[in-house]
């Protein structure tokens, strides 16, 4: 059996998964994908955390992606990343740079098994302050200043592309080269509060052309993740990296009340599988939940196996098809090809708004029930991991 056909039909443990520490945030991006803002008063303990990672342990989970909100806002975030570390689990956070002081950047350069990850979704102030809030420009450089200080070599430099700085990927790679640092470039999926916003900030057709493009030249040293499969119908030349939905099949993720969706692109009542706090933990709810049961099972690609592009892109992303109202089993929203063009036309009114809104705001979207596609006929679910994938950087 290939290797690919054991992540598709599900492994005893993620290779790694995605952990959201807390709702709480110092910004209010306009496209956060969990809605950040507020922290939720029954986020896990740290004693609870730490029994998760426990079980991690035992599972052997290589690392967890820790994200929220902003994880380093958690009065024990410092206290919980060394217990990680101490434990065998590394820890690859991102971090909008608030609190990554000179102090704090030494630390992780003396500290093996953790990663840091520095979002910016512009190369200027301008563009970027316009998405992520005035000021976080400079607070990312100050922090990724301060990395290089520390001689903290190789973190991550993640950027969303959107139509306002698709032309800025050449100045994106210069910042991380100036601090010898790892550009990763993702999709902007119509999640959380990118489902306000997507139809606005999403790439235009040419400028999918412009990403393909680039990373055909410039890809060798950019991560991807698996954001940008949908784009592989453009061109002969494939871009790197695994071609299959890693959801509930080895990527997940646990949102700061140790609820457990199979999509950290998904944070919906629809994709959630269970909770660490039950009877038997993550690992129960990992090996035996009925959503990730089904989501192992054999797939097909609908309507897109009819595509010549289909062994290519493989019909495109789970999460981005259900926030835009649009089959499981349909093509990609952002389809190179059109083929998804007259579908959205009447897809605005299925369109399942989020049901989770952590935002400062206070306001909440009302949920839109669509519900998985039943197993008779067979769930057609998409087949492209999101980018959040633990192979993004390792299988290319």
């Amino acid at each position: 059996m290939k290797l690919v056909e054991h992540f598709e039909y599900g492994l005893d443990a993620p290779i790694c998964l995605t952990w959201e520490l807390t709702y709480a945030c110092n910004l209010q991006c306009t496209h956060c994908l969990s809605a950040s803002g507020r922290r939720d008063p029954r986020e896990l303990s740290t004693a609870e955390c730490k029994a998760v990672i426990d079980e991690l342990q035992r599972m052997q989970v290589f690392y967890v992606n820790i994200g929220g909100g902003e994880p380093t806002v958690r009065s024990d975030f410092w206290e919980l990343l060394d217990y990680a570390v101490d434990h065998g689990v590394g820890v690859k956070f991102s971090t909008n740079g608030v609190r990554l002081t000179p102090d704090k950047a030494r630390r992780l350069a003396a500290t093996d098994y953790v990663d840091v990850q520095i979002s910016i979704d512009g190369a200027t102030a301008e563009v970027n302050d316009a998405v992520r809030g005035a000021g976080s420009f400079d607070t990312a450089m100050r922090a990724m200043q301060n990395l290089a200080d520390a001689g903290f070599k190789g973190f991550k430099i993640s950027v969303v592309t959107t139509r306002h700085n698709v032309g800025q990927l050449d100045e994106f790679k210069a910042i991380a080269d100036r601090f010898d640092a790892q550009l990763r470039i993702t999709r902007l999926r119509p999640s959380g509060r990118g489902a306000d916003v997507w139809h606005d900030l999403h790439p235009t057709l040419d400028q999918q052309r412009e990403i393909y493009d680039w990373l055909i030249a410039n890809g060798e040293n950019v991560l991807t993740g698996d954001s940008f499969f949908h784009l592989n119908a453009l061109g002969s030349t494939p871009l790197p990296g695994l071609n299959l939905c890693g959801a509930g099949r080895v990527v997940c993720l646990i949102d700061p009340v140790g609820d457990v969706y199979a999509c950290p692109f998904a944070i919906h009542d629809e994709f959630l599988a269970g909770n660490v706090r039950d009877r038997g933990g993550f690992e129960s709810v990992w090996r035996s939940s009925e959503l990730f049961t089904r989501l192992r099972e054999p797939q097909t690609g609908g309507a897109c196996t009819s595509c010549s592009a289909f062994d290519s892109c493989r019909g495109g992303c789970m999460a981005a098809k259900f926030f835009t109202g649009l089959p499981l089993d349909g093509p990609d929203p952002e389809c190179v090809r059109g083929n998804a063009e007259l579908a959205l036309v009447g897809a605005g009114a299925n369109r399942p708004l989020p049901d989770k809104d952590h935002s400062r705001t206070g306001a909440r979207r009302t949920s839109v029930a669509l519900g998985l596609p039943t197993l008779t006929p067979p769930v057609a679910t998409p087949d492209r991991a999101c980018d959040t994938s633990p192979l993004a950087g390792f299988v290319r």
